[in-house]
């Protein structure tokens, strides 16, 4: 990929960067290197703002035998998740239909730290609250791709995670390195939370983005986690994802 300038005029968390990803006239900058399937950046502008992103087409996955294709419906329910826990981990994911190679997400590209993984940020106290958090979005979303290299420590301070398209499966299948967290005891108020979990109560756009039973197997997995209340343990010690960042 060429060298290019990133040129975002929004931050991350501004209500027109929702407006640009959706509406956005998509210019492709390069492709992401190391990644399985296509992974472009790209720049999305409408008006006067810029938001540089990740573009994931369906087009450019590669087949898998435990996950139906169009991974970037993972994606965008991955963000949903995170919202609906109230967080912010997951940067703005959209929907784009109409971008260059057909359907995919389009992700606010986040500037961070980039020689800093999980591994670094485990205890760092700045990070390491954050980080179990994202344990308990892992547990409920069934992340079995959780590397350390998907958790950024971005520029503003902020922990960031992305690559959520191997989530959501209904069978039991979570890989992560951030067992560190194994044991920790949830607060009452995020187990009150994922009590309070219901297909009713969750985005009505979940279900056009999973099954019906993936999604009865993402709120049975959050009440049994807040039936728990503590995080959970690998005791075969082998669910971790490969490569391990």
């Amino acid at each position: 990929m060429r060298e290019v300038t990133l040129r975002s005029t929004l931050e991350p968390d501004e209500p027109l960067v929702r407006d640009v990803l959706l509406e956005g006239t998509v210019e492709v900058l390069g492709r992401m290197p190391g990644s399985s399937n296509a992974t472009l950046l790209v720049e999305a502008r409408l008006d006067d703002e810029v938001v540089t992103a990740i573009y994931k087409p369906e087009r450019g996955e590669r087949p898998l035998w435990d996950f139906p294709s169009g991974l970037w419906r993972r994606e965008r329910a991955a963000r949903l998740l995170d919202e609906h826990l109230g967080w912010s981990y997951v940067p703005p994911t959209e929907v784009r239909h109409d971008a260059p190679l057909g359907v995919g997400t389009l992700q606010y590209f986040v500037r961070s730290r980039y020689e800093l993984t999980a591994f670094d940020l485990v205890d760092d106290a700045a990070y390491a609250g954050h980080l179990a958090r994202l344990v308990t979005f892992d547990v409920v979303a069934n992340n079995t791709d959780r590397k350390a290299g998907h958790c950024l420590a971005g520029v503003d301070g902020r922990l960031y995670a992305i690559d959520h398209g191997l989530c959501f499966h209904s069978e039991e299948k979570l890989r992560t390195v951030l067992w560190d967290f194994a044991g920790d005891a949830l607060d009452q108020e995020l187990r009150d939370r994922l009590t309070g979990f219901s297909q009713e109560a969750l985005d009505p756009e979940f279900a056009e983005l999973l099954s019906i039973e993936e999604l009865e197997a993402m709120v049975a997995r959050a009440h049994a986690l807040a039936r728990r209340g503590r995080l959970p343990h690998d005791p075969s010690g082998r669910r971790y994802p490969w490569p391990l960042v």
